[in-house]
């Protein structure tokens, strides 16, 4: 859809109304959704009858490959809806008093300026009232024993009112006086004090989960893709039941705090994500392939057993035991039900100035969904925090503790069918 102003400001008050825009209360700390509103403010007024494409925006803007496919990455589509939100907000505030409004149509991502709607006129005019004819009540019209009786009635009803009135009220107050909104409760929570870094931010967290490559089809048998399978058919698009109920319980946890998460598999991540995002993984490097890439855990490694009965399975190395600790940790042996998991728990800084990265990550899928169940709950929660050295955010009361600086924690999860039941922390470091 091609600009159409409708009103004849000049192009520079279009620019400048873009501008105040970007330095608003409302885009503060939203780089991503800045630069596309520039964009599409640049490619609507220079070109606006040049198609303006989802694949044009998603690597020319967000720095994606060449290879990007809007079909399976909805990145450009979130953030314009997260954009048309804004604008929203904008003018709905600080922006109410601006002569131009900029809007993106639904179904185009080309912008439209608009002029503000007049307010209705509210004219003044005088009206002349004729004085009405006095004239009898019904209640007049009664004979003097009958307007007694119907007065009875309605002073029985007045009582009667006020009564009902008066219990429902005493019932209700001493739940007021003593009841928390639920917001209030979460804020001063221990969950709280530990997504801190991920909830302080304008913008929401990415969960990154884990979808490692795999070759074969699962009619005949899929396996973990290799390096000798260069030729044949890799598929990315599997994920573990684990993750998929991890990231259920996010969602959960930071609707409990007011906020929300954006999502996308690992396949899809790029480096630039590290820089401009608070990152949470969810799923171990043998899965997770970007956790490759980036800074990860320094205490509790995750790699491969290197020989003995156990080779080739994922294990987690404790780098610097401590005296009663194991350096090495390992789930249930394939060949036998799983019926325990160890994962782990890392806070991070991130790649970009004042950004964070999580991992949450266990060596089988089960694993996984347990240590983010862990993360996810109060009590473990607070646990966890108590763990922590005073200096670190934690110790003392977890919920009025200061912010959490980078840690690392280890965590035993029980397993029965299939199902993670429980959690327990061994070990916590901080780096």
């Amino acid at each position: 859809m091609a600009v159409t102003p409708t009103f004849t400001a000049a192009p520079p008050q279009y620019f400048q109304q873009i501008d105040n825009i970007i330095k608003s209360h409302s885009l503060r700390g939203c780089e991503s959704l800045c630069r596309l509103l520039q964009y599409l403010a640049k490619k609507s007024l220079d070109e606006p009858h040049s198609p303006l494409k989802e694949y044009q925006i998603a690597t020319e803007v967000f720095g994606r490959p060449a290879d990007f496919d809007p079909q399976s990455d909805s990145t450009v589509r979130v953030q314009a809806s997260r954009l048309r939100i804004k604008l929203a907000e904008y003018y709905a505030g600080e922006g109410a008093a601006e002569p131009i409004q900029v809007k993106i149509p639904k179904g185009s991502y080309h912008l439209i300026f608009e002029p503000k709607p007049a307010e209705p006129a509210v004219k003044s005019q005088t009206v002349a009232v004729a004085e009405p004819a006095p004239r009898s009540t019904v209640l007049e019209t009664l004979p003097a024993r009958m307007r007694l009786a119907f007065m009875l009635l309605l002073a029985c009803l007045a009582t009667s009112l006020l009564v009902l009135g008066s219990l429902v009220w005493n019932r209700k107050q001493p739940a007021s006086e003593t009841a928390v909104p639920r917001t209030a409760q979460a804020a001063a929570s221990p969950l709280a004090t530990f997504w801190r870094p991920f909830t302080s931010d304008v913008e929401e967290p990415w969960v990154i989960f884990s979808n490692a490559a795999f070759v074969g089809r699962p009619e005949t048998g899929m396996r973990y893709y290799t390096r000798r399978d260069s030729k044949s058919t890799i598929y990315d698009h599997y994920t573990g039941v684990g993750e998929v109920l991890a990231i259920h319980a996010l969602d959960d946890a930071f609707g409990t705090l007011g906020r929300q998460i954006l999502v996308k598999r690992g396949s899809l991540f790029t480096l630039d994500d590290v820089k401009n995002n608070n990152l949470i993984f969810v799923g171990s490097p043998s899965e997770n392939l970007t956790l490759l890439h980036i800074p990860g855990t320094q205490e509790f490694v995750f790699q491969r057993v290197a020989s003995g009965q156990r080779q080739g399975d994922l294990s987690i190395v404790n780098k610097h035991p401590k005296p009663g600790e194991a350096g090495t940790f390992l789930a249930s042996p394939s060949d036998v039900p799983l019926t325990e998991d160890y994962a782990v728990i890392a806070l991070v800084p991130g790649l970009g100035s004042g950004h964070y990265v999580m991992i949450l990550a266990g060596s089988t899928t089960f694993g996984t969904q347990g240590v983010v169940e862990f993360v996810c709950r109060q009590e473990s929660v607070e646990k966890l925090l108590r763990a922590l050295p005073a200096s670190s955010g934690g110790s003392g009361n977890a919920s009025n503790s200061g912010p959490i600086k980078p840690f690392e924690a280890l965590v035993r999860v029980k397993i029965a069918r299939g199902v993670p039941v429980e959690s327990e922390l061994v070990s916590v470091r901080v780096r």
